[in-house]
């Protein structure tokens, strides 16, 4: 089996924290590219780092050729952004980095974080939902060798990984003496271990569909 060489971006946030501890703790992964605006808190001697301000015409600034997978979590929240700024950042930028990559990596497999209920018609009433559809759409449509939208629900942070989103470490503090009751609920709630594990297999050994809803990531994830 080929050993994967890994771009991550967002790797400075909960969700791609989770998936890099995941791939350096991986056999299956050979080295990791990360891609993040500011430091971060991880030395490994698997382990690249690229700091970045603007990811427009991200070719010119560093070599992305040589990696077999994208992991792409860089995002932000919809709450107070404007759909303007929202589309540049989760579709434009995501784009621009998607074809940068694959441009010197024709072999490579994506894997894009979207989020439950994510539009794929592009037409509904939920902005956010509107952008991330299209986002999911072109990056399909761009040429990968494989590529996967990944659509979680609610993830629960793991390995002492702390969300950048205050509102978002608030409701994992008092909902935590209920936690269990999450692990009941598969369709609707993953975690960033197995969000981690579930990017990881299915570059390695492929998905029946190439949208993986919640239930989806926690089976391709299962230990």
């Amino acid at each position: 089996m080929e050993k994967l060489n890994v771009i991550i971006t967002g790797s400075t946030g909960m969700v791609g924290k989770g998936v890099l501890l995941e791939c350096l703790d991986s056999p299956d992964v050979e080295s990791v590219l990360v891609v993040n605006r500011s430091p971060i808190d991880i030395k490994h001697p698997k382990m690249k780092e690229v700091l970045i301000q603007n990811l427009v015409d991200p070719e010119s600034k560093w070599n992305l050729k040589g990696y077999n997978a994208c992991f792409y979590c860089m995002g932000i929240t919809s709450v107070g952004a404007s759909e303007e700024h929202y589309t540049h950042i989760m579709h434009d930028l995501t784009m621009v980095f998607a074809e940068a990559a694959l441009s010197v990596n024709p072999d490579m497999t994506f894997c894009f974080v979207s989020g439950a209920g994510t539009d794929s018609t592009e037409k509904g009433r939920q902005m956010w939902a509107r952008v991330k559809g299209r986002t999911e759409n072109d990056l399909l449509k761009l040429g990968f060798k494989k590529a996967y939208m990944f659509r979680p629900g609610l993830i629960l942070p793991k390995r002492g990984i702390r969300s950048r989103t205050g509102w978002y470490n608030f409701f994992y503090t008092v909902t935590k003496p209920i936690a269990f009751i999450f692990k009941r609920m598969p369709k609707y709630v993953t975690d960033t271990i197995t969000l981690g594990k579930a990017m990881i297999k299915v570059c390695t050994n492929g998905y029946s569909t190439s949208v993986l809803e919640s239930l989806d990531i926690n089976k391709a994830g299962a230990s």
